[in-house]
């Protein structure tokens, strides 16, 4: 809600701008003006899954449903249903908007019963229906971008907030019953004499039995029975509504749950942060302080003369590691991701990624994430060129399309599930084509010009020299073995991030609003600093056990926290889930995969350059004859 940190970040940049500045509305999130007998129009998006609403509901499904499927039978407009508009974010995440034939004008009609269509549906779509009921899925409608909601009551603060979208119908004791009365209250605001404005949309759907093929006028106060499809013979279904008008824009959409959470989440990760910092503030000032002054001791006593510790491999730890171009590739596209994430957050942070520009976020990370390839490349050459790298073309070649490649191969598997399940989540050809012409069309060839650019300038300079002859590796510890490495040190940043993920999950997976960009902003930049942090001090402890072969191992450990993400997730499919379908699991494993690679590549890259920093300054600072 506006109540959030990056409400307070926004308001305090603004704040900073001259008081000259004139106020205006950011792309997206202006309302619509409307007179007084105004048509409002109300455009249907696609049915999704939803949490029943109690605190141990789990969701049963991940497959969207167009709106106009014909097994729903649900009623059109005359002259068919039109499409609108929708931006490719939009669109990647299933939006499927269709114009509807409620007829509803500014101010009018208070309290009125009005009958919308009548509808046969045979039984086995009925069977079909009732199946989606027992999912508990959920209608979306859209007015002025403002989705319907229901009203509901936080049992933990005990705040009221719109949980967007409504049930299709009612599971009760084991018997579907089919939502065919809606009671649309529409809220307002007059912002200037005669001129109104939609602040709120709430939605009460209930289930209305008895006669379906009377055309009076109907009565929507009269008790009637729950209306349930029979699954063995046609089923008639007279769909009714009622509008009621009601005298800030989002604030009960964007309700965060128990706001105190992650308040001590976030103050518990500056805590580990501050301890990291410190820790290696003390370990970088007083223990390598006091070996560096020993080693460049002009007087030194005999005993001592004999080089020990991370000096010993002072000849080694330049040594390019094996597969240098696959951690070069690595390291460049987690550049990009990394760029990506930072700008995508500023402009959440600064309001420009309004929820009533449905998409806006997903098609903001597209187009930066396409913009950013020569950053990419850049820094795959110009690591590839420090680590000896001689392959110019092959490393600027698989930078620009490895990682977009296995990407488009594991979406377009996904895309086929929903093709298969039949869901309106699925992309259509036309927008794969197009996201195919942003990746190698403008991604790559900036990706390759980065490459150049980073090949022209060369590779870091290091500060010693490498042996020729590697050096024998004593046995390591077991806790600074690679894997065991990557887990430990990985607990910290997931530590830091596991409450947002959950809402960020949820939001995902559960069609959850999610707008706590500035307590999201601070939990990257904390996973950030904590990621790096930790990598230089397991880097540190290898270098003492004479282990120097850190390039590899100081991504895997910057990378921890993925394998602690991807067991998350699956304790979440556990605790918050239960699919049926081969598709839904398809979909969620599919998406949970996506999420722990790209976690992966962003904080193994973070961790890798942080060590490189750390190494180069740690061997800068000693003598070696």
């Amino acid at each position: 809600m506006r109540g959030t940190s990056s409400y307070f970040l926004g308001s305090a940049l603004l704040a900073l701008l001259p008081s000259t500045v004139n106020a205006f509305y950011l792309p997206g999130a202006a309302p619509h003006n409307y007179v007084q007998h105004d048509p409002v129009d109300v455009y249907v998006n696609a049915l999704t899954p939803m949490l029943a609403g109690s605190d141990n509901s789990k969701l049963k499904s991940l497959i969207n449903y167009d709106y106009y499927n014909p097994q729903f039978h649900f009623c059109t407009p005359e002259g068919g249903a039109q499409s609108q508009p929708e931006s490719l974010g939009s669109i990647l995440f299933g939006d499927r908007i269709f114009t509807s034939p409620y007829d509803i004008k500014m101010l009018e009609a208070n309290g009125t019963c009005q009958i919308l269509c009548t509808a046969a549906i045979p039984g086995e779509d009925a069977k079909f229906i009732n199946g989606r009921i027992r999912e508990d899925y959920a209608l979306n409608w859209l007015v002025d971008g403002l989705p319907a909601a229901e009203m509901k009551k936080d049992t933990k603060t005990g705040d009221l907030f719109f949980d967007m979208g409504f049930n299709l119908g009612n599971d009760d004791d084991d018997i579907p019953y089919l939502n065919n009365h809606y009671e649309i209250v529409m809220r307002y605001h007059e912002s200037s004499p005669g001129v109104y404005r939609v602040v709120g949309v709430l939605v009460w759907p209930s289930s209305r039995g008895g006669s379906q093929e009377d055309e009076s006028t109907p009565n929507c106060d009269v008790e009637v029975p729950k209306l349930g499809l029979s699954e063995n013979e046609m089923n008639n279904i007279r769909y009714t509504y009622r509008v009621t008008w009601d005298a800030t824009r989002w604030d009960n959409y964007l309700h965060i749950f128990d706001p105190r959470i992650h308040w001590f989440s976030l103050i518990n990760s500056i805590v580990i942060v501050v301890f990291l910092c410190v820790m290696v503030a003390m370990i970088l000032w007083r223990t390598v302080s006091r070996d560096i002054s020993r080693y460049n001791a002009i007087d030194i006593s005999e005993d001592v003369q004999e080089d020990w510790g991370w000096k010993l491999v002072h000849g080694e730890v330049f040594r390019a590691p094996r597969y240098p171009m696959v951690l070069s590739v690595m390291v460049g596209n987690g550049a990009q991701l990394c760029a990506m994430c930072a700008v995508t957050l500023v402009f959440a942070l600064l309001g420009f990624l309004s929820p009533s520009n449905r998409g806006s976020l997903a098609t903001v990370m597209m187009v930066c994430w396409t913009f950013f390839g020569g950053i990419g490349g850049y820094y795959s050459s110009r690591i590839y060129a420090s680590l000896g790298g001689v392959n110019n073309r092959k490393n600027a070649f698989l930078t620009a399309t490895i990682l977009p490649t296995l990407v488009f191969i594991v979406m377009f598997l996904l895309n086929f599930f929903l093709l298969v399940a039949g869901s309106s989540g699925a992309v259509p050809f036309s927008t794969m084509l197009l996201i195919v012409v942003l990746w190698f069309g403008i991604s790559a060839p900036l990706s390759s010009i980065g490459s150049y650019i980073g090949s022209r300038q060369g590779g870091v300079s290091h500060p010693v020299r490498v042996n020729q002859i590697p050096r024998q590796i004593p046995p390591a510890p077991r806790h600074l073995r690679p894997w065991a490495s990557a887990l430990l040190a990985g607990i910290l940043p997931f530590g830091a991030a596991f409450v947002e993920l959950y809402f960020v999950m949820s939001s995902l997976f559960a069609s959850r609003a999610y707008y706590a960009f500035g307590f999201l902003a601070l939990t990257a930049g904390v996973v950030a600093l904590t990621s790096g942090t930790v990598t230089i001090l397991f880097t540190y402890f290898n270098l003492c056990a004479e282990e120097y072969r850190w390039h590899w191992r100081a991504f895997l450990t910057g990378g921890g926290s993925a394998f602690w993400i991807l067991a998350y997730g699956l304790f979440y499919w556990l605790s918050r889930l239960s699919l049926d379908s081969f598709s839904s699991v398809a979909l969620y494993l599919g998406y949970l995969f996506l999420i722990c690679l790209f976690d992966f590549i962003v904080t193994g890259t973070i961790g890798f350059l942080a060590s490189y920093w750390a190494v180069r300054r740690l061997y800068s600072a000693i003598r070696v004859d």
